[in-house]
């Protein structure tokens, strides 16, 4: 299996696990790109995967309608997607994507945990170069279609790791090439699942049970945070 997916299924189950938080990061990201993007999903491509995630997560139809309907409340507010990149304590890279209608609160409460935790708030792009943005998509198999041969079709569109996950197929390519990958996916007929970006640490930093202890409170106070959308860092985790 590939790095990026070892990466992900050691994360995603802690990430999903959290029911009330999911809903709020998925409803935020709704709100967005229909704001962005129109609330119409047959029009907005990006709305249209998005409903798909809340689907996968079991999101109440009302709940997303509600997220949409939110991009054109006027007394609703203004979201601003924003990353906040530093170190924890014993040289942990962390990236932390939030969406705020109040920069001034979220960025005084990241760097709040950063300093209380051991750790420092860096600039903007200061931490890109150990991460790679990655769109990742689950879509369920094609009957008489391999893993290889999909592979071979996704080239051209931007995929370079497809990974089989049970009775699904992870598909990870470029940031940029998102639109791409989902243009082809729902041209050709494929059922998606749900679409993200992740963001994959190149090199991954074994920490002792002892560190591992302090790390785990500086990401549960991001974690708890309604303004965080997501959280990235090279921390190798535990083996199962």
């Amino acid at each position: 299996m590939g790095r990026a997916f070892e990466y992900r299924k050691a994360r995603k189950m802690k990430r999903w696990g959290n029911m009330s938080r999911t809903f709020t990061r998925i409803g935020k990201e709704i709100t967005i790109a229909a704001k962005a993007g129109g609330p119409d999903p047959d029009t907005n491509p990006r709305l249209r995967v998005l409903m798909q995630n809340a689907k996968a997560a079991n999101m109440p139809k009302d709940t997303v309608e509600r997220a949409i309907k939110k991009a054109t409340d006027k007394e609703a507010g203004d979201y601003k997607e924003i990353v906040y990149e530093g170190y924890g304590p014993f040289g942990i890279a962390i990236v932390v994507e939030a969406a705020t209608d109040n920069n001034t609160r979220t960025v005084a409460n990241v760097r709040s945990y950063f300093n209380k935790h051991g750790g420092t708030l860096g600039t903007q792009g200061s931490l890109s170069f150990l991460f790679e943005h990655k769109s990742v998509f689950k879509i369920k198999p094609k009957e008489g279609l391999s893993t290889e041969d999909l592979e071979l079709e996704l080239i051209d569109y931007g995929v370079d790791e497809v990974e089989a996950d049970e009775d699904e197929i992870m598909l990870y390519g470029a940031f940029e090439e998102f639109a791409n990958i989902q243009k082809y996916l729902e041209e050709n007929g494929f059922e998606i699942v749900s679409a993200e970006f992740e963001r994959i640490p190149n090199d991954l930093k074994e920490v002792t049970a002892e560190q591992r202890v302090q790390l785990e409170k500086l990401l549960e106070k991001f974690e708890e945070d309604e303004d965080v959308q997501n959280v990235f860092h090279n921390m190798k985790e535990e083996e199962e």
